[in-house]
């Protein structure tokens, strides 16, 4: 007998990375977050997941808690092919090939690292600091 686990959908899976993302950056964990939301930390992790999906009044109230406009939810977010008109048979064209900078934009690191490069003002400097990544990382190669 074939265990027939449904996969999550790849928009709802994009959607809660980016949830996962945007509430890390906002400083606020999984409890309070739910809290706010009047739900578990469980339902939160769902949804980061993408193994629940969240419905349009309660996406609103995330953005707002947040304070982040409904769009970032989904940003370079899987395409169905259906905004071109095409046929529905082929799937998603994209498969998570970007969920590497999720991944570390949510890690720690990441994120210390990413609010630290913001603030960065003057754009050689910044360039500077890619430079040295980039040879650090090559060093360890």
């Amino acid at each position: 007998m074939v265990e027939n686990q449904k996969k999550p959908n790849p928009i709802d899976v994009h959607v809660g990375s980016r949830l996962r993302l945007r509430r890390n950056m906002a400083g606020l964990s999984q409890e309070k977050l739910g809290k706010q939301l009047g739900i578990t930390f469980q339902q939160i992790q769902k949804y980061e997941k993408g193994t629940n999906r969240m419905g349009a009044s309660r996406l609103q109230e995330i953005a707002e808690i947040l304070k982040t406009p409904i769009s970032y939810f989904f940003e370079d977010a899987p395409s169905t092919g259906l905004a071109q008109g095409e046929a529905t048979g082929s799937g998603f064209s994209e498969s998570g090939g970007a969920d590497y900078v999720v991944d570390f934009l949510s890690s720690s690191e990441g994120l210390q690292l990413n609010k630290a490069f913001i603030k960065i003002e003057d754009a050689k400097v910044r360039r500077k600091v890619i430079d040295l990544v980039k040879a650090l990382a090559k060093d360890e190669d």
